[in-house]
């Protein structure tokens, strides 16, 4: 089936319920909304020359417009290419060109000036979009067998150029069913709000709510702003929405200062890294059970294990607090087991790289058989991440096998900083880790050695980053050295550089 058809059911059965809010300012009912899906499928398909299994990027931050674009993709059966809009535009550059995307939609319509892209831009706020949307005339949806993709979404790797994670159709409908049953249930009158990327979980976690004809509720500030979320909460009710413990941190700490318990708000799902035990004991102090944390990656998206708020509120239990540290257990459409380093299955309580395997893992890697063929290994998606399960089931994760930093909820990949810093004239090498910060989770720190001669400037680097990757991925601190350690192998142990940070 195709994902789009449940927009076109909503909008059937329920025209008149709201949709899409800007603020507390309805924008679109039901019907609207799948009507302007359905004109602009067929702009896409008349004057675009889109078909069915054409990659179409969405390079833009949260807009109303954002669900329009995705079923309009998926209307046609061809693939959404979403992209975060805080990456560099010469990053957004190298996606498109790798994915072949026919078509990017951006805000204005210039975002890849001067990156050499050849993909035409479609501007959201232009008078061709406006009038695309208003058009008349039918357009089928088209018919999917399920295993077609429908979203094609690049995460980085250690190699320090993105992959694109390819999910079908299929991959979304459990990913949807795995949300009613193990997160949350939907009904109408609940309301999405959209304060993480709609380019990450946060744009996919649209469905279960579309599927129910409930609404959906972009912040004015189009970001997480707490203060703005309280005010939406009591003006709308009912939110339920996605975001980074750093989020939840930044909303205790405001709603501590208003007063504020909660109201309005029914669930937050957290996840995307690791929350700090204190900062969830007091955010349930505050709150009360409100939490539910989940956790997944990219290339099985929010569907590994969940812990439900239940279980996240819980202190009867004589291990609730080893369970409220977890992740929790497995989603009920997966399986998860835990591997030794000789890809033999460890025992409880042992640790080791959590393997997962299910209807929601993706179908491999664009254009990338090598990659694909080292993530999934019988049909098993190996994460990379190290963890272990104990006898009830509850999964806790311990470290990462990856030096990914995951810094606000976003992750950051070491590789990719380091290569562009040593492009700089002035560097001679350098070494990029994770160091613990109580706003971000995590911030990037650089271990600096400059060229004989030359001097190393903070400025500069941080100049010179900006002209090449994206602000988020900059280093926070840096550590001008001598030399950096390096084993008998000559590779430099990052394990003793985090200790050497702590210093």
């Amino acid at each position: 089936m195709n994902v789009a058809s449940w927009l076109e059911q909503s909008g059937r059965s329920w025209p008149d319920r709201p949709a899409v809010y800007s603020g507390a300012r309805l924008l679109l009912t039901y019907g609207q909304l799948s009507r302007r899906s359905e004109a602009l499928a067929k702009f896409l398909a008349r004057d675009c020359a889109v078909a069915a299994g054409d990659r179409v990027a969405i390079f833009a931050g949260n807009t109303p417009e954002y669900l329009e674009i995705l079923h309009a993709i998926w209307w046609l059966g061809a693939i959404v290419v979403p992209i975060n809009y805080k990456l560099h535009p010469k990053e957004a550059a190298w996606i498109i060109a790798d994915s072949g995307a026919k078509s990017v939609f951006t805000e204005a319509g210039e975002s890849l000036a001067g990156t050499g892209s050849p993909c035409p831009e479609l501007a959201i706020n232009g008078t061709t979009y406006r009038e695309a949307v208003l058009s008349s005339g039918t357009m089928t949806i088209h018919r999917s067998d399920g295993a077609e993709a429908a979203w094609l979404f690049y995460t980085s790797g250690t190699t320090g150029r993105p992959k694109g994670v390819i999910l079908s159709h299929d991959n979304l409908v459990q990913m949807t069913l795995c949300y009613g049953t193990d997160v949350d249930a939907v009904s109408r009158d609940d309301v999405s709000l959209y304060a993480a990327p709609m380019s990450h979980g946060a744009g996919l976690y649209a469905l279960p709510f579309i599927r129910a004809a409930a609404a959906h509720a972009l912040p004015e500030s189009r970001a997480f702003d707490a203060g703005e979320i309280i005010e939406l909460a009591g003006m709308i009710g009912n939110l339920s929405f996605f975001a980074a413990p750093t989020m939840v941190k930044r909303l205790v700490r405001e709603a501590t200062g208003r007063g504020y318990g909660g109201e309005g708000i029914k669930t937050i799902v957290y996840g995307g890294g690791p929350m700090y035990a204190a900062d969830i004991d007091e955010a349930l102090a505050l709150f009360g059970p409100r939490f539910v944390q989940i956790y997944g990656q990219g290339e099985s998206p929010m569907t590994i294990t969940a812990l439900s708020r239940d279980l996240v509120a819980d202190e009867t239990h004589p291990d609730w607090r080893a369970r409220r540290a977890s992740v929790g257990v497995s989603q009920s459409c997966v399986d998860i087991k835990i591997l030794r380093s000789d890809g033999s299955e460890a025992m409880l309580d042992e640790a080791g790289e959590v393997a997962v395997r299910g209807p929601t893992v993706m179908k491999g890697y664009w254009n990338n058989e090598e990659a694909s063929a080292k993530a999934i290994r019988d049909g098993w998606l190996m994460t990379g991440d190290l963890g272990h399960v104990n006898q009830d089931g509850f999964l806790t994760l311990t470290d990462r096998s990856k030096d990914v930093i995951i810094s606000g909820g976003t992750n950051i990949y070491p590789r990719e900083v380091e290569e562009v810093l040593l492009r700089h004239p002035s560097v001679y090498e350098v070494a990029v880790i994770g160091v613990p910060d109580p706003e971000w989770g995590e911030v990037v720190l650089a271990f600096v050695v400059g060229h004989p001669g030359q001097t190393c400037e903070q400025a500069k680097l941080d100049a010179w980053c900006k002209q090449h990757i994206a602000s988020f991925k900059k280093p926070k601190l840096y550590r001008f050295v001598d030399k950096l350690p390096k084993n008998s192998y000559g590779k430099v142990p990052k394990t003793q550089l985090r200790d050497v940070a702590q210093n």
